[in-house]
């Protein structure tokens, strides 16, 4: 077994309970595989997103994707905050999500970010079901991708995402990445966020 290999195993946590194999094997790497992501492979993603579930089916989401060494890949990295812009080289392709604010009848949708959450979930479980990792990105210029990608009105950027495949080469990343890379992946306790009955702080 090579390190990479190891590393993939490492990452599965111990749950205290008993979940779907593939939910356990996610995570989000910063070190990808050279191998090309297809386009029938982004098309089988975001059909995941397609069938997703939406609040009265407005299906909010939207997305912009650009493979490596396209104009759209180099303007998507251009929007993102300078620590992502130093590894997100080693992702063979680009997105950035975004959500309709209002819905059909021209109110405010409170719910459409949960409903893109929703979308990535779907898309997320489908990328590990092929071997493709998913890291999502808080860090994003939103009103730099607003002008660089002429966004309607209507419409607000929330995340960026690295796509590629799980496999990629440690030494892609510096020093402190790669331990970052190696981490026991951690999670709160059920009892910090699932209530029973009343709100316990």
């Amino acid at each position: 077994m090579d390190d990479l290999e190891q590393l993939n195993l490492d990452k599965i946590p111990n749950t205290d309970h008993e979940i779907y194999p593939l939910l356990k094997q996610r995570w989000s790497p910063r070190a990808f595989s050279d191998d090309e992501v297809e386009e029938k492979e982004l098309q089988r993603l975001f059909e995941a997103v397609r069938w997703s579930a939406s609040s009265y089916n407005i299906q909010p989401w939207r997305f912009i994707y650009a493979h490596k060494d396209s104009e759209g890949y180099d303007k998507i990295k251009s929007c993102l905050t300078d620590f992502n812009k130093s590894w997100v080289v080693n992702a063979p392709v680009l997105m950035l999500t975004f959500y309709k604010t209002d819905n059909d009848k021209g109110d405010d949708n409170r719910v459409a970010m949960h409903d893109l959450g929703l979308a990535m979930g779907s898309m997320t479980i489908q990328a590990q079901y092929m071997n493709i990792a998913l890291h999502m990105m808080a860090g994003i210029e939103i009103d730099k991708i607003k002008e660089t990608f002429d966004i309607p009105e209507g419409f607000e950027p929330a995340t960026g995402v690295a796509i590629g495949y799980y496999g990629g080469d440690l030494d892609q990343l510096n020093d402190e990445l790669k331990e970052r890379e190696k981490k026991e992946r951690q999670r709160m306790p059920q009892e910090e966020f699932a209530f029973k009955n009343s709100w316990n702080s």
